[in-house]
């Protein structure tokens, strides 16, 4: 897994902080909240400044530990990039790993 961002999160539920790869640079992102409609609304939607370039999910782990499942794309990108938002001692980590191919 790649360390790709740092947040915190504030006491009105948004996540502040950073993104940043050899290709995407944004340094002021944003989680924010939004009132779900149906099951398959995400929770959060992902902001680099006024412009929406994701979304968010909350998921438990296998261990039952929260954590927000991410998806990132712009026209910008070379691809869109799948992560995690998980919890540390200093905050939180938005982490990536590479997709594991599915046997065929």
């Amino acid at each position: 897994m790649a360390l790709i961002g740092t947040f915190t999160k504030n006491e009105d539920g948004v996540y502040t902080g950073s993104i940043k790869t050899l290709t995407v640079n944004i340094k002021a992102a944003e989680f924010r909240p939004v009132e779900k409609t149906n099951a398959n609304s995400p929770d959060y939607r992902v902001f680099a400044g006024d412009i929406q370039i994701g979304s968010a999910r909350v998921k438990s782990s296998k261990g039952n530990r929260s954590y927000l499942s991410v998806t990132l794309d712009d026209p910008s990108f070379a691809n869109t990039i799948f992560a995690a938002l998980l919890e540390s001692d200093k905050g939180h980590n938005l982490v990536w790993s590479r997709p594991r191919k599915v046997a065929a």
